[in-house]
């Protein structure tokens, strides 16, 4: 009876039993699962809190280790201990929760700190009084065969401490004219007077020192600029230069504004 006894235990089925299997240890307790735990989370905060940087550990007179936080003590025996138990608590709810609570209270309590403010540009503002009287002059060079226009625009009631500008705009830029790729235009802007535009071939301009330039004088408060089309063997003659049907070598007088505060009356 005893040596069958001994038989059927042998044959006892384990697969039904929660957590166990043949020849594996047994189930952890809670205990144990809790140790578990705690290694765990000392092994990450090892890897991610700096002790001398954190504002709630302290050791006290006794050699254990304080959060300040929480009013917890770690009292374990080693020192390497003492430090693990502190890391781990680092990690655990109650430290967490206090860590949120404590951040709240210091962003309520803290002043409203007020926006910086954006620096401030002021717009200057300008009473357009027309446009400018131009004139335009076709050239040629026979030493380079180049083509090139001189412009003059005379800013006679210019604003002081204003220096007239240009800029060259592709046809797919402006929004006056269906775009086409066999112009581009040429703008000079000078304040209180509108900004003028010319429409002139699109070919690639000479960009040298000598070939493109200006020039502004402020005693006869006239700009030039003169631009030079890069030699071509498929050049053709440039054809009248446009800016409200301009006429080459001829000279543009504005009408008089009466709206301008500066013309004689």
């Amino acid at each position: 009876f005893r040596r069958e006894l001994l038989k059927n235990h042998c044959r006892m089925d384990f697969q039904h039993r929660v957590g166990s299997k043949i020849g594996s240890g047994g189930v952890a307790s809670q205990s144990e699962s809790n140790r578990d735990r705690r290694e765990r989370l000392r092994k990450l905060a090892l890897e991610t809190i700096d002790l001398n940087k954190d504002p709630y550990f302290m050791r006290n007179h006794l050699g254990t280790y304080e959060c300040k936080l929480c009013l917890t003590l770690h009292n374990n025996e080693a020192s390497q201990k003492l430090i693990g138990s502190y890391l781990a608590h680092t990690q655990g709810k109650k430290h967490q929760q206090n860590l949120a609570r404590r951040a709240a209270k210091d962003a309520k309590d803290a002043p409203a700190q007020p926006a910086l403010e954006k620096a401030r540009v002021d717009v200057k503002k300008f009473v357009k009084i027309g446009r400018p009287g131009y004139k335009v002059t076709k050239q040629y060079n026979h030493e380079a065969g180049q083509q090139s226009l001189l412009f003059q625009i005379d800013y006679l009631e210019i604003v002081d401490g204003i220096t007239p500008r240009h800029r060259f705009m592709s046809a797919y830029e402006q929004r006056i004219e269906p775009p086409d790729k066999q112009w581009q235009y040429l703008l000079f802007a000078a304040e209180p007077y509108e900004t003028i535009s010319f429409k002139i071939p699109s070919r690639e301009i000479d960009k040298s020192d000598d070939k493109l330039w200006t020039q502004w004088n402020k005693e006869s408060k006239q700009f030039f600029l003169q631009i030079h089309f890069k030699a071509d063997s498929k050049q053709q003659p440039i054809r009248n230069i446009t800016q409200s049907a301009i006429i080459p070598n001829q000279r543009h007088i504005p009408s008089q504004n009466p709206l301008n505060p500066y013309s004689a009356h």
